[in-house]
Parts: structure tokens; sequence; C-alpha cells
């Protein structure tokens, strides 16, 4: 059975060790112990799987809590279709959250620019009066 190394993992998904870590912390992985005192982090093929979860998710932008539940959903019975119809519930809620962020965007970068027009036309009427005095 193939192990890994907390470096060797984090060489291969570009992260720090201090992620891997992190996520070790919140419980998205749990690495077995070898060596004096149990000092060196061992990671399974399955933890390996656990932490390209964690990943993809965090890439999708899911909270550490939605995250967690996928891992456990991954290592629940494989019942596929419940699955499934959990995650697309995941993405379907972070994708009406994320639609609402881009309008909050809009609507701010209007604001902006209607500023940034008040301000333009200000300054020429500034410059003209400077102009005529």
């Amino acid at each position: 059975m193939a192990t890994y190394t907390i470096t060797e993992l984090a060489k291969e998904f570009d992260i720090t060790p201090r992620a891997i870590r992190f996520y070790e912390d919140q419980g998205l992985i749990s690495p077995s112990r070898e060596g004096p005192s149990g000092r060196n982090r061992v990671y399974s093929a399955r933890e390996r799987t656990h932490l390209k979860l964690t990943l993809r998710g965090k890439r999708l932008g899911l909270s550490l809590s939605e995250i967690k539940h996928l891992v456990t959903m991954y290592d629940s019975p494989k019942d596929t279709e419940v699955q499934l119809k959990s995650f697309l519930e995941v993405l379907a809620k972070h994708r009406a959250s994320l639609e609402q962020q881009r309008e909050d965007i809009e609507v701010m970068l209007g604001e902006i620019t209607a500023h940034e027009e008040e301000s333009q036309r200000l300054l020429e009427i500034v410059n003209k009066a400077k102009n005529n005095s």
C-alpha cells in the first residue's frame, strides 16, 4: 500500500506542510504516526484522496464545514446517488452565493463609475475656473 510523507504531498499539491497540518487540525485528514514518539506523519492513499478533495473544495470556494461534509460522504457507504445529490445541493448553494456576490459587485462598480464621472466633471469645472482667473 502506498504511503506518503508530508513533504511529498506538499510538493505534489504545491502547498506548504503547514497547510497540510492545518487541514489535519480541522479533521479533514488524519495521518498515522510513526517513528520515535510518533513524530513522523504517514499519509495513506485514502488520506491523499482526502487532501485532494479538500483542495478541490477550497478551489471551488467551499467552506471548511462544506468540505468536511464532502470528505465524510466520500468515506460513507457507497450510496453514490445520495452522495451526488448532496454534492449537487452544496454546489447549488455555493452558486447562489457567488451569483449574489456578482450582483453586489456590479452594483458597487456602477456606483464607482458614477463617482468617477462626477469627480471628473467637477475637476473640469475647477480647471476651467483656474484658467479663467
